[in-house]
C-alpha cells in the first residue's frame, strides 16, 4: 500500500455528492484520492444501485459488499439523507454551506425538484462550485432522458463503429464512458473551477453534458463524413493506417484458457522487424505483404497466415521478443492476469488491498495518476451504507444529539 504520510492537494476542499451508480462517484472518488472530504449523500427510500450489484464474494450479502460498488467509493463518508422527506432541504443546505464543491449526475427534473439548482445553490453558498453532470446536459428537448454508459455507447456513434461488419453492433463491452472520459472531463473542470475562486473568489456552476463529452471523442469518424462524406462503419479490430493490427490467437495456457496476442505494425521498419522474429513463416517471404499498401489490400489473408504463425507460441513470452525489436505486442489479459500475474502493475504498486468491515481484504484501483511532490492514496475502503450519518451531522452540520435523534425520527436521516 502507498505511504499515507504528508498532505494531500485537495486536503481542506469539501464535496457535497449527490451522485450515484458510475460516473459521478467515479469523479468523486479521484478527487478523494487526493485528499478531498467527500460525502456521499446516500437514502434508504432509494439505495444506490451498485450497492445491490455484482461481484460480490461467496456468502456476502446486503447493502456493503458490491466490490463494483466499494471500489468507486474509497475513502468517502456516507451520509443518509431522504431528499423526499419534509425537512430534508434544509439538511442538504446546511451541508453544501459548508462545502465547496456540489456534484450531481442526476437528471434536470430532480435536482429541480429538490431545489438544488445553481441559482439555488448560490444563494446558500455564493462560491460554490457546482458541478451538474445529467447524460443530455441542462437544456434541449432531450434533456430529462435517462442513461447510463450502455445507452451512451449507441448514442454517440462508438457501438456503430465497434465490432465486425458483418454482424450487429456491439458496443465496447464496458460503460467506457462511465469509467474514463465523463469523469475525467468534470474532474479537470472542477479543479479549474477551483484554481479560478482561488484567484477570484467567485464559484461557478459547472455543466458536463456526458453525451458531449463521450461525442468529443469521436473526432476522426465525425472529420471524415464531413471532409469526404464517408460514414465509416465497423471494422472489427483493423486499423485505417496500420497493418497487421489485429488479435491473434496463440497456444493455450496449462490450464486450457485460450491466450491471444495483439500485434500492431505501423510501418515497413516494424514490419521487417516482425519478419525477423518470424523467420521462416509463410508470411514472411510472401511479396504480396512486402510493402504497407500490399499488406492493407491482402489483409485477410495476413492475418491468416499470421495467425497460423502465432498458434504454437506462448502470447505473453511472443509479445515480450516482440516488444524487445520494436514491435508493438501485448498479450490480451484477463482479470486474473491483471490481478495475479501483470508484474508491471504490480512494481507499479497500482492496486491496493484495503481491509474492509465486511468483505475483508479487498483489491482497489489505486488513484489513477501520481503526482511527485503530493501523491494521492487510498486513506480508508468504501464506507459501511450510512456509516458517517452521526458523524457528518454532528461535526460537520453541528447539529445536536437530539437534533439528530429528532432529524432521524421523522425519516430525514437514517
Amino acid at each position: 500500500m502507498t505511504a499515507t504520510n504528508g498532505s494531500r492537494p485537495l486536503e481542506g476542499i469539501r464535496v457535497a455528492d449527490f451522485s450515484w451508480f458510475g460516473v459521478g462517484p467515479i469523479a468523486a472518488r479521484t478527487l478523494a484520492d487526493f485528499g478531498a472530504d467527500v460525502i456521499r449523500i446516500e437514502s434508504e427510500a432509494r439505495v444506490d444501485g451498485l450497492r445491490l450489484g455484482q461481484p460480490i464474494k461467496p456468502g456476502k450479502t446486503g447493502y456493503n459488499v458490491c466490490a463494483y460498488f466499494n471500489n468507486f467509493n474509497a475513502d468517502k463518508r456516507s451520509f443518509l439523507l431522504n431528499m423526499s422527506a419534509e425537512g430534508s432541504q434544509e439538511v442538504a443546505y446546511r451541508l453544501i454551506e459548508r462545502s465547496d464543491v456540489f456534484l450531481s449526475n442526476l437528471t434536470p427534473r430532480i435536482f429541480e425538484r429538490w431545489n438544488l439548482t445553481y441559482e439555488q445553490l448560490r444563494e446558500v453558498k455564493p462560491d460554490i462550485i457546482a458541478a451538474y453532470m445529467p447524460m443530455q446536459g441542462l437544456s434541449g428537448p432531450h434533456r430529462d432522458f435517462l442513461g447510463f454508459g450502455a445507452v451512451l455507447t449507441p448514442t454517440t456513434g462508438i457501438s456503430h463503429l465497434s465490432g465486425d461488419p458483418d454482424r450487429a453492433p456491439v458496443g465496447v463491452g464496458t460503460n467506457y464512458p462511465d469509467y474514463v472520459v465523463n469523469p475525467g472531463h468534470t474532474v479537470i473542470a472542477i479543479l479549474a473551477a477551483l484554481r479560478h475562486r482561488r484567484k477570484t473568489g467567485q464559484g461557478q456552476r459547472i455543466e458536463l453534458a456526458q453525451v458531449e463529452s463521450v461525442a468529443a471523442t469521436m473526432g476522426p469518424s465525425l472529420l471524415d463524413y464531413t471532409a469526404n462524406g464517408v460514414n465509416q462503419v465497423r471494422n472489427g479490430n483493423k486499423s485505417s493506417w496500420m497493418c497487421p493490427h489485429g488479435i491473434y490467437r496463440c497456444a493455450d495456457d496449462p490450464s486450457g484458457r485460450e491466450r491471444w496476442i495483439a500485434i500492431a505494425v505501423g510501418d515497413d521498419a516494424q514490419w521487417e522487424s516482425l519478419r525477423a522474429v518470424a523467420e521462416g513463416a509463410a508470411f514472411t517471404t510472401d511479396d504480396r505483404f512486402a510493402t504497407l499498401l500490399g499488406r492493407r489490400r491482402h489483409e485477410d489473408e495476413l492475418y491468416i497466415t499470421l495467425s497460423d504463425w502465432t498458434a504454437s507460441f506462448d502470447a505473453a513470452a511472443l509479445a515480450l521478443q516482440l516488444q524487445s525489436v520494436g514491435v508493438a505486442a501485448a498479450l490480451v489479459q484477463d482479470a486474473e492476469d491483471m490481478c495475479e500475474h501483470d508484474d508491471h502493475l504490480a512494481a507499479r504498486g497500482f492496486y491496493e488491498y484495503l481491509d474492509h468491515p465486511e468483505t475483508d481484504i479487498s483489491l482497489y484501483d489505486g488513484p489513477i495518476v501520481k503526482l511527485h511532490e503530493t501523491p494521492g492514496y487510498l486513506a480508508s475502503p468504501a464506507p459501511l451504507f450510512g456509516q458517517h450519518t452521526y458523524e457528518v451531522a454532528t461535526q460537520v452540520l453541528g447539529y445536536s444529539a437530539d437534533e439528530v435523534a429528532e432529524l432521524t425520527s421523522s425519516g430525514v436521516l437514517s
